[in-house]
């Protein structure tokens, strides 16, 4: 063999335990810090920060019902609010003789 690629080998081989410490090493705090999570009650992400294991309880169910239903008062009560906000738009933005005419033809409507 070449003796270029028997050096590249010797030094391989050579960085071989310190690979391997390193990659223990990593292995390791990834196994001791699941451990934490897991023993202090942590939820476990996913690879995207996703909960793997989401803890749901009667409590939290109810909650988001509480939440889902006050979230649907609020929107009907912004609905209604939108609708007079037209409204009072229409009437600011309207001619001043039109609104004029209008008052004075309901009060000429017949008594």
């Amino acid at each position: 063999m070449n003796p270029q690629v028997l050096q590249i080998l010797d030094v391989v081989v050579q960085a071989l335990p310190a690979i391997a410490v390193i990659s223990l090493g990593g292995v390791g705090g990834w196994v001791i810090t699941t451990w934490l999570r897991v023993k202090n009650g942590y939820p476990l992400d996913g690879a995207w920060g996703q909960a793997v294991y989401p803890k749901k309880s009667d409590e939290a169910i109810e909650r988001i019902r509480l939440l889902s239903s006050e979230n649907a008062q609020l929107r009907a009560e912004l609905g209604s609010v939108k609708d007079r906000l037209a409204t009072v738009e229409r009437i600011v933005t309207d001619e001043g003789h039109r609104l004029t005419q209008e008052i004075e033809s309901l009060r000429q409507a017949p008594n």
